[in-house]
């Protein structure tokens, strides 16, 4: 059964996450930011991709979901992490690039990891829903 995992495991699973964030934001991002753009991305959305993990396990860990819970979540995360980079992206176009006003691009930063924490929220809320009915039966 997948949700007699101990929780030893998705604590683990949270630390690491954890980890890997903060290694990837604070050590590779601002090593190759200025000079190289492409493995910059590849590390921020490894950095993205952990940083929705951790949201996710904390879903798992400490949502009390009903029986169905509503997705309305990670529909808005999802809208929000869009909206957020397309902004980033227009602001770009403008002329207000990364290396010109970088303060420009703190508002679809925040945007962005405010959906990606959103998405991996409701994600994580709606697997342990999905576990709690599958031991019901």
């Amino acid at each position: 059964m997948v949700s007699s995992r101990p929780p030893w495991l998705l604590s683990l699973l949270l630390g690491s996450a954890l980890l890997s964030t903060i290694v990837f934001h604070a050590r590779f991002v601002p090593r190759y930011f200025p000079d190289d753009l492409f493995t910059t991305s590849l590390f921020l959305f490894a950095g993205w991709a952990t940083f929705a993990l951790v949201f996710y396990v904390l879903g798992r860990l400490f949502s009390e979901p009903g029986p169905i819970p509503s997705m309305r979540s990670g529909d808005i995360g999802t809208a929000v992490f869009l909206v957020s980079l397309l902004l980033s992206l227009f602001l770009d176009t403008l002329g207000f690039t990364f290396e010109a006003v970088l303060e420009a691009h703190v508002l679809p930063a925040l945007g962005v990891y405010v959906g990606l924490a959103l998405i991996g929220w409701s994600i994580g809320q709606r697997t342990k829903a999905i576990n709690q009915i599958s031991t019901s039966d």
